[in-house]
């Protein structure tokens, strides 16, 4: 991959009134020459790569969510997002996933200008060509300041929100298969959710349903966790579990709680994981809540062996979803 450095060594600053950007797809022949010094206003040409100034990046993010910074009066006016968010994306794979799934408008791409050539680099440049995406070279030190999660591998891209699916229809069989579905109760922390969901995905979990409350949503640490999950997984903000837990078992859903007090093993679900089934996992340290662990049909425990009481969640949901998708699988053959 030939370097970023733009022509003539010196980096052009673009007016914050009017920040340059391009308006369609890449063009990757254009970086085999070298490129003319823009004017005081840079506006990349059509399918090129332009070039941003850390003022032009900081007006430009404060439309594109994330929380407060110090000193960015833009930021924390911001309006908070309602939805399930996931609005900005960082890390190579995650970005990757992004332009591969399809299912949101991109709207940039920020790459710092001293990345070295990688593989998944020349990838993420292709996809974003082909879907006529806007790529920007920005400086190490604009990334940093831009970035929500704590390794952004030099890479951010800015998207639509994610569009919730609808529970209604996670409810419904596909293609002959139950619903295989997983509730998250109480997980605050954005690195648990994400690994969380990069193991519903993987498992072959069909919906995930998020609390509206007291549950993170997709922020860039989420999506950056589930290493792009989030762009194949369907999921869904409910108002209120327990109401969710009542509708499910009302259309034949069986819901499970995992919870460590409980004398009753997952290894035992038996014919349930091959039934329409909802797994309800909650936080590390509190559990499922009294009334979720009230609504659920039965509660089970991961047996533990050793000296250590618990598992982290998202290692419990890989478990968990696992032993489901083992019976199911056993079921096929």
């Amino acid at each position: 991959m030939a370097p970023r450095k733009p022509a003539g060594g010196a980096k052009p600053k673009v007016n914050t009134g009017k920040p340059g950007r391009a308006v369609g797809g890449r063009n990757t022949s254009s970086r085999a020459g070298s490129r003319a010094a823009p004017s005081a206003e840079p506006a990349p040409r059509t399918g090129t790569r332009g070039v941003v100034s850390r003022t032009g990046a900081s007006r430009a993010s404060s439309t594109r969510g994330g929380g407060p910074r110090k000193g960015d009066s833009a930021r924390r006016s911001a309006p908070i997002a309602k939805g399930l968010g996931g609005e900005q994306v960082e890390g190579r794979q995650a970005v990757r996933e992004l332009l591969i799934a399809q299912r949101r408008k991109v709207k940039e791409i920020w790459f710092a200008n001293d990345l070295d050539p990688a593989p998944i680099l020349e990838d993420i440049e292709q996809l974003a060509h082909a879907a006529r995406v806007t790529l920007m070279d920005v400086s190490r030190r604009t990334i940093e300041e831009t970035a929500r999660s704590e390794a952004p591998q030099g890479v951010i891209a800015f998207a639509a929100e994610i569009e919730e699916a609808s529970f209604a229809d996670m409810l419904k069989k596909v293609n002959g298969v139950a619903p295989f579905l997983v509730a998250v109760d109480g997980v605050t922390d954005p690195g648990n959710l994400g690994a969380l969901l990069r193991c519903c995905d993987a498992a072959g979990v069909t919906g995930v349903l998020l609390p509206k409350h007291r549950t993170v949503h997709v922020t860039p640490t989420v999506t950056k966790s589930s290493a792009g999950a989030v762009e194949h997984l369907p999921m869904t903000l409910v108002s209120g579990l327990p109401t969710a837990i009542n509708q499910m078992k009302e259309k034949g859903i069986w819901v499970v709680g995992l919870d460590d007090s409980s004398d009753n093993s997952l290894f035992d679900i038996g014919d349930l994981a091959n039934e329409g089934i909802c797994l309800v996992l909650g936080s590390e340290g509190k559990g499922i809540s009294k009334l979720v662990r009230e609504r659920c049909d039965t509660v089970v425990s991961i047996p533990m062996l050793g000296q250590v009481s618990s598992l982290n969640v998202s290692a419990a949901a890989a478990l968990a979803t696992y032993e489901v998708a083992r019976v199911r699988l056993a079921e096929r053959a």
